[in-house]
């Protein structure tokens, strides 16, 4: 004999099923045995849909205020252009003797009196900075904002 499916809210955006928030309808042993015990899914009432449409929205909220938090952090970054110099083992190509570093950019961006930058907040182009010249590096800073910044890579004297 069939079982009837049951309607369940999602908490959490899952892969087969939906984005958080949706009323799906599911096999009742998938909702009491896997969803509901991991905090994935709650039974559909009225009641936990409005809270999940609540949370929801105080979320979307929370991540507005992070996200201007962030573009105003991003303002110190406006103009500014950072200064690294290596040792070149090629003066003719201008081939460094090793690749700028995260550790490097964020040494000079304390030089420029940027200070508390983390170092994974930092992103280098993808194929690394190993020549000298002017190049664009991103600083995340928060709430999935990032910023570029210009680097101007010389040869040290």
């Amino acid at each position: 004999m069939a079982k009837r499916n049951v309607q369940v809210v999602l908490k959490s955006d899952i892969d087969a099923l939906g984005m958080s928030g949706a009323v799906v309808k599911v096999r009742p042993g998938y909702a009491r045995n896997f969803l509901i015990p991991r905090g994935l899914a709650v039974v559909a009432s009225r009641i936990n849909v409005k809270q999940i449409e609540h949370e929801k929205k105080l979320a979307l909220q929370r991540l507005e205020r992070l996200k201007a938090e962030a573009m105003e952090r991003a303002k110190i970054y406006d103009g500014v252009v950072l200064h690294v110099a290596k040792q070149v083992a090629d003066p003719a190509t201008g081939k460094l003797f090793g690749a700028i570093s995260v550790s490097d950019i964020a040494d000079a961006l304390e030089v420029r009196g940027i200070t508390g930058v983390d170092k994974r907040a930092v992103v280098l182009p993808e194929d690394g900075i190993k020549m000298t010249g002017s190049y664009e590096v991103h600083i995340k800073v928060g709430a999935g904002v990032e910023v570029p910044v210009k680097l101007e890579v010389k040869t040290a004297s």
